[in-house]
């Protein structure tokens, strides 16, 4: 996910990435935990995209 095209995004938009990206990070987990997970690298991608959603979220938030 680039960030400009996060920076073109509403907040409610950016709010509803983040919730997407929260479960999914969260079913990768789960996966892992379960020995399920053959791609681990993208527990590392989605934990990425949610920080990158957040910062954009916070430097809306100062705008």
């Amino acid at each position: 996910m680039n960030v400009n095209e996060l920076r073109n995004k509403s907040s409610e938009e950016l709010k509803s990435i983040l919730v997407d990206l929260s479960r999914e990070h969260f079913n990768l987990r789960v996966q892992k935990a379960t020995a399920q997970l053959t791609k681990t690298d993208l527990i590392k991608k989605t934990k990425r995209d949610v920080a990158r959603v957040l910062t954009v979220l916070t430097e809306k938030a100062r705008v």
